[in-house]
């Protein structure tokens, strides 16, 4: 083990003690002790559900990439493990960025990652350099391949940027090889995904470019993610530097999918239009993991890099979002709380057909760690809104106009005291409008699942614990049924 590492482990384990549990979320991760951004390494090892993610244990501020390291048994319940990745060799020395992990055949995990260095220009000018580079384990300690990196600026195709070239995503294909997608930036400045292909995990070839932006959809594409769902193939990325379109792609930096056909035989992606992903405030750089019984299951960073909503004045800073199966409903990801989630319901609370006009307080429904369903059904109403986490002072709210079928989300009021976007607005995909929403409240976040996962919207807060009412408001008379469970873990 490297100084740097043994380093890293012996600051999370001192520090990260000293965090007390009722400061963290109750089942979102967070990071040991510091920073955290993109999820990394989602996978199934050994009988358990491993993620790693991009870390600073230093700092609640990005810096000197190292992978942090959780494990579970049941994607709620996780555990620190000490870190797995650390700057510490000359090809890494400027960072372990996002990559991904896959078993071996011998039983080993093989970790993928871009690594990080420098060059000096002839202006004297400094840039990065970023290569591709492996490390092998058993789940817990991991030892770097010694003829990294494993792939180089020789192994792009020509015009393509060095400097980005990064976030490969591996899997095993049906013909025994592994492949895996990678971001990259060609000569025209926008963004493309290359496809490699390896017998062993640890010699690569280039393939092809599978995907390629034109500058159309934001510019470089980082996180890229590639997989078969149903009878369709997907392609998920997180392009920079995006503008919105009316009531699409409105976080700059988004997270977006492809639907599409994918030629095994010729390695061509015939790919359709873009989707947002997510259309809340936090949510981004998304990977996803295919389970032994077959689900899909995606985990995203919660945060965004233009906006910090927790206060940096805590020890820890970064959350992920809450695992979720993933499904192809007409031509689109649903997207929905993993199962397992119910096995922590308790204390349920339900009204049937309950009758609201003007603002209404149902009795038990409240709480800042909840399992919320509310069906809006008949009524002659326009509008319609929800009041999460509220009390006199605080709240966070969800407002509904039936007409133009627009929901918004407004944190203003959710303790925010930095110059940061508090309202988004976007348009009900179903043309019936909204029917459901499913809220999954934790002490820091509000996740938004509408009409069964037909969209979903993921947004940070950061209001104190003890604001935990609810409240229902419609301008007219109509009726709804609520459904509200504790999560006690």
């Amino acid at each position: 083990m490297s100084e740097m590492l043994e380093k890293a482990r012996k600051y999370e384990f001192i520090q990260g003690q000293q965090i007390k549990e009722e400061e963290r979320p109750a089942f979102h991760i967070t990071p040991y002790v510091g920073w955290m951004n993109d999820p990394n390494g989602f996978s199934y090892y050994k009988g358990e559900y491993h993620l790693f993610y991009q870390y600073n244990p230093y700092s609640t501020h990005w810096d000197s990439m190292h992978w942090g390291h959780v494990v579970s048994k049941d994607l709620l319940h996780w555990n620190y493990v000490p870190t797995a990745l650390a700057p510490d060799e000359d090809y890494d020395k400027f960072g372990c960025f996002s990559g991904s992990a896959i078993e071996l055949e011998d039983g080993r995990q093989l970790l993928m990652y871009t690594s990080v260095n420098q060059e000096k220009l002839e202006d004297g000018t400094v840039r990065d350099i970023q290569t591709q580079a492996v490390a092998v384990g058993d789940g817990k300690d991991y030892e770097k391949y010694d003829k990294n990196p494993v792939l180089t600026a020789k192994d792009l195709p020509k015009g393509a940027s060095k400097v980005d070239f990064r976030d490969p995503k591996i899997w095993k294909g049906n013909d025994g090889n592994f492949y895996c997608v990678i971001g990259s930036r060609p000569a025209d400045g926008s963004g493309q995904i290359l496809l490699y292909r390896s017998k062993n995990g640890f010699e690569w070839e280039f393939v092809s470019i599978l995907a390629k932006n034109q500058n159309r959809y934001g510019k470089m594409w980082e996180c890229p993610d590639f997989f078969a769902l149903k009878d369709k193939h997907v392609l998920i990325c997180s392009p920079q530097d995006m503008k919105a379109r009316k009531y699409e792609f409105h976080n700059g930096h988004n997270s977006v999918y492809f639907l599409g056909d994918y030629d095994a035989n010729r390695c061509r992606f015939s790919k359709e239009q873009p989707h947002t992903l997510d259309y809340g405030m936090d949510f981004y750089a998304p990977q996803t993991t295919e389970l032994p019984d077959g689900r899909r299951i995606m985990i995203a960073w919660m945060k965004s890099w233009d906006a910090c909503v927790i206060p940096n004045s805590q020890d820890w800073q970064g959350m992920m979002t809450f695992p979720r199966e993933l499904e192809i409903k007409e031509n689109r990801i649903w997207q929905n709380p993993v199962k397992e989630l119910e096995n922590y319901h308790q204390n349920p609370c339900c009204y049937e057909h309950a009758e609201i006009e003007g603002e209404t307080v149902l009795a038990g429904v409240e709480g800042r760690t909840i399992d919320l369903t509310v069906t809006l059904e008949d009524g002659e109403n326009t509008i319609f809104s929800i009041k999460l986490a509220a009390d006199s002072e605080y709240e966070t709210s969800y407002i509904y106009n039936k007409e133009t079928r627009l929901l918004e989300i407004d944190r203003t009021y959710c303790g925010v005291t930095k110059d940061v976007v508090c309202v988004r607005k976007f348009r009900i995909e179903d043309p019936a409008g909204l029917k459901k929403m499913r809220f999954i409240l934790d002490y820091h976040s509000i996740e938004l699942f509408i009409n069964d996962g037909q969209q979903t919207a993921t947004t940070a807060i950061c209001t104190p614990l003890n604001a935990k009412d609810i409240y229902f408001f419609s301008d007219k008379k109509m009726t709804m049924s609520v459904e509200k469970h504790d999560i006690i873990m």
